[in-house]
């Protein structure tokens, strides 16, 4: 059991914990999609990141999307260097639990992967998503372009009057430009994957609301 705040809040640079020069050893290749975890990707390839509570069910629900050529669970949006599990769990570190997605849009877009995104958990709770409480548990987009957080912004002010029709309140989700990325230790890496866990614990899926963006993709 980890220590947790009882009110959950992004801690200042100076309140961070220190972290490490040294980063998270992780396998080499994907456990279901078999493509490379750190890289290098295919040309072309481009790269999206996203917060949707704990990082086991969303980064399933992106691996199994056409075009999608890689994940990997990490850590986003805080301060302390290459962070582990605990330390992320203590509220100390400012990171967000997030899954790493490696697509190829002339497949897939990442309108596509909004959609994905936003229909597949609730936005609106703040530091919490459904009964994990805490600030690694925040609803984040982390962009890697200009155009991605352009795309980021229109696809959550065409979704929030849908979520608001529907007495769920006003979409609390971060969006930002991704900092640094840092890979989940390797037992996170495709936690739920038919070779490891594949009954595991996953709160993602149909929130019921549809974001009117993308195109709804299923797994070819």
């Amino acid at each position: 059991m980890f220590l947790r705040h009882t009110k959950p809040e992004l801690p200042t640079p100076d309140q961070a914990l220190p972290g490490r020069l040294i980063a998270m050893p992780i396998a080499d290749r994907h456990e279901v999609l078999g493509g490379p975890l750190k890289g290098p990707f295919p040309a072309g390839s481009r790269v999206a990141v996203f917060a949707m509570g704990c990082f086991w069910g969303a980064e399933r629900l992106f691996w199994t999307l056409p075009g999608v050529l890689t994940t990997s669970a990490g850590y986003a949006g805080g301060t302390t260097p290459n962070p582990t599990y605990e330390e992320v769990c203590s509220g100390r570190t400012g990171h967000a639990e997030v899954v790493q997605v490696v697509y190829d849009p002339t497949v897939i877009s990442y309108e596509d992967l909004l959609k994905v995104f936003w229909e597949n958990h609730d936005p609106t709770q703040g530091m919490r998503q459904g009964n994990d409480v805490g600030t690694q548990y925040r609803s984040a987009i982390y962009v890697t372009g200009d155009d991605q957080l352009a795309a980021a912004q229109a696809s959550r002010d065409a979704f929030a009057p849908i979520v608001a029709r529907a007495g769920k309140g006003e979409i609390t989700t971060e969006i930002d430009r991704l900092g640094d990325y840092y890979f989940a230790e390797d037992h996170h890496q495709q936690y739920l994957a038919p070779t490891k866990n594949p009954n595991g614990y996953c709160n993602h899926g149909p929130n019921g609301l549809s974001c009117p963006v993308g195109v709804a993709r299923t797994a070819g």
